[in-house]
C-alpha cells in the first residue's frame, strides 16, 4: 500500500482524493495513469466521496420521512445518477432534457420533483405521463398553464409552491435566489393567496411548500431565517383549510473551494430538525434538494502543461483545459484549487496565472498561483465535479472532455472525449443557392 504524504500539496476532498508516494491518487487509482490512457482535459470523480456525501445526509435524517432528491444541474452525467439512484436518492429536475436523464439513469418517477421558472407545455406533458412526484410551481401563471395542460391529459398534478421567503442567503449574487429582486419564487407576502388559486384548480393537486433561497450557503443563520419564515406559512395556509403533506427545504449548502468550513450534512440537519420539532412540524414529509455538496468534491479535472510564458507583469501557465470545460472562473470569479499530479522538486517554484487556450482574456482556471512545473506536466483542478461538466460548451469549436469514475482500484470511462466529427454532428450543410 503506498504511503500517505504528510508535506504533498492540498486539494479539497480527502481522503478520497491524496497523495501517495509522492503523486495523487483517487481512491486505489493513480491519476497520472488515467491521464495518460484517457488523455486530457479528463474529469475524474470518485464514488466513494459521492457516497459519504449522501450518507452525511442520511445520518442527519435518520429516523424521519425524508427523501434526499439530488439536484441534477449539478452534474447529469449518467453514470453520477446511477450512483444516486442507487443510493436510494431521488432527483431534482429543471428540463424535460433531465426528466429524460433521470429516468434513463433508473429513477423512481414518484422521486422526481420538477423545478424551475420556465416550465413548458411539453415539458409538463412529459412529467405529467412519467407520473412524477411534484412540480415545484414558481408563479401564478405556472399555475394556470399546469391545470390546462392536467386537464388535457385527464389526471391531478401534485404541486407545491415555490416561496421566496426574502432572506440573504449570503452567497455570490448569481447564485443566489431567496431574496425579493431574485426571479425564482412567489413573493411571501403573496404566497397564501396563490395557495388559495391552487386550491382552486381542478387538475391540481396541493401537497407542499417548497423553498431554496441559494447555492454554495457556507453558515446554519440563513436556512434558520428561511426555516422560521416558510413555517409561518405553513401555519398560515393551512389555517385556511389548505393541508401540506411534505415541506421543501431545499439545497443549497457549500462546500470547501479555498477554506471555507461549512456546517456538515448532518450538523446542519441537527439544527433545522430541531428548530421544526420546537415548531411542532417535526412529523411532516421532507424533501431535499441538495446538488454541489454530494458531487463538487467528489470530482477533479486533470489538464496538462502546453507552454510556460514568463512575462515582465505576469507569468502564464498555458493548460489544455479552458473555460468551456471549466467555466466557473470566468463566470463567478470562483476559486478552485489547482495542483500538480506528480509534484516536482527539481525546478523552482513560479508565481503563475493558469489559462487556457480559447480566445478570450476570461479564460482563465487560477489566478497567482506557486507551482513548480514544467510543459508536459499534469495538473488536477479541484472542487470540479459541480458545475463544469454540466456547464461545458463547444466554444472555440473544443469538444467536451471524457469524464472517468473511479470506484476503489477499478476505473470506468463513463463519457468518451468528443471527436471534431461530433461536434458537428447534428448539423447540415449548406443547401440553398
Amino acid at each position: 500500500m503506498p504511503h500517505a504524504d504528510t508535506a504533498a500539496p492540498y486539494l479539497p476532498g480527502a481522503p478520497f482524493f491524496a497523495y501517495r508516494d509522492g503523486e495523487l491518487w483517487v481512491e486505489g487509482v493513480r491519476v497520472a495513469d488515467l491521464a495518460r490512457a484517457h488523455g486530457t482535459p479528463l474529469f475524474v470523480y470518485s464514488a466513494a466521496a459521492m457516497r459519504a456525501a449522501v450518507a452525511a445526509y442520511q445520518r442527519g435524517l435518520a429516523r424521519r420521512d425524508a427523501l434526499i432528491c439530488y439536484a441534477m444541474k449539478a452534474n447529469s452525467t449518467l453514470a453520477i445518477l446511477e450512483v444516486f439512484a442507487r443510493a436510494g436518492c431521488g432527483f431534482d429536475i429543471v428540463s424535460g432534457g433531465e426528466l429524460a436523464r433521470a429516468l434513463r439513469a433508473g429513477a423512481a418517477p414518484d422521486k422526481i420533483v420538477f423545478s424551475g421558472v420556465g416550465k413548458t407545455r411539453a415539458e409538463m406533458r412529459a412529467a405529467l405521463q412519467a407520473g412524477i412526484g411534484c412540480f415545484n410551481v414558481e408563479s401564478r401563471a405556472e399555475l394556470e398553464v399546469l391545470d390546462a395542460v392536467a386537464r388535457e391529459l385527464g389526471v391531478r398534478a401534485p404541486v407545491s409552491l415555490r416561496v421566496n421567503p426574502d432572506v440573504d442567503a449570503q452567497t455570490h449574487p448569481y447564485i443566489s435566489t431567496g431574496l425579493k429582486d431574485n426571479k425564482f419564487g412567489i413573493a411571501h407576502d403573496e404566497a397564501l393567496d396563490a395557495y388559495r388559486h391552487a386550491a382552486g384548480l381542478p387538475a391540481l393537486q396541493v401537497v407542499g411548500i417548497d423553498c431554496h433561497i441559494g447555492s454554495q450557503i457556507t453558515s446554519t443563520g440563513p436556512y434558520l431565517d428561511a426555516l422560521e419564515r416558510v413555517l409561518d406559512l405553513v401555519e398560515a395556509i393551512e389555517a385556511a383549510g389548505i393541508p401540506l403533506h411534505h415541506l421543501d427545504l431545499g439545497g443549497g449548502l457549500g462546500i470547501e473551494y479555498r477554506g471555507e468550513q461549512p456546517p456538515a450534512a448532518d450538523t446542519l440537519w441537527q439544527v433545522l430538525l430541531a428548530r421544526l420539532d420546537a415548531r411542532g412540524h417535526g412529523h411532516r414529509r421532507l424533501l431535499l434538494e441538495p446538488g454541489r455538496s454530494l458531487v463538487g468534491n467528489a470530482g477533479i479535472c486533470v489538464t496538462q502543461v502546453l507552454y510556460t510564458k514568463p512575462g515582465a507583469a505576469k507569468n502564464f501557465l498555458i493548460v489544455d483545459a479552458a473555460m468551456n470545460d471549466l467555466p466557473r472562473p470566468a463566470m463567478y470569479e470562483a476559486y478552485h484549487a489547482i495542483a500538480p499530479v506528480r509534484p516536482r522538486h527539481d525546478v523552482p517554484e513560479v508565481v503563475w496565472d493558469v489559462v487556457g487556450p480559447v480566445c478570450e482574456s476570461g479564460d482563465w482556471l487560477g489566478r497567482e498561483r506557486a507551482l513548480a512545473v514544467q510543459a508536459g506536466d499534469w495538473l488536477a483542478v479541484g472542487s470540479a465535479g459541480a458545475y463544469c461538466m454540466s456547464m461545458a460548451s463547444h466554444y472555440n469549436s473544443r469538444g467536451k472532455a471524457a469524464e472517468v469514475l473511479v470506484s476503489g482500484d477499478r476505473a470506468q470511462l463513463i463519457r468518451a472525449r468528443e471527436s471534431v466529427s461530433d461536434l458537428w454532428r447534428q448539423e447540415r450543410a449548406l443547401a440553398l443557392d
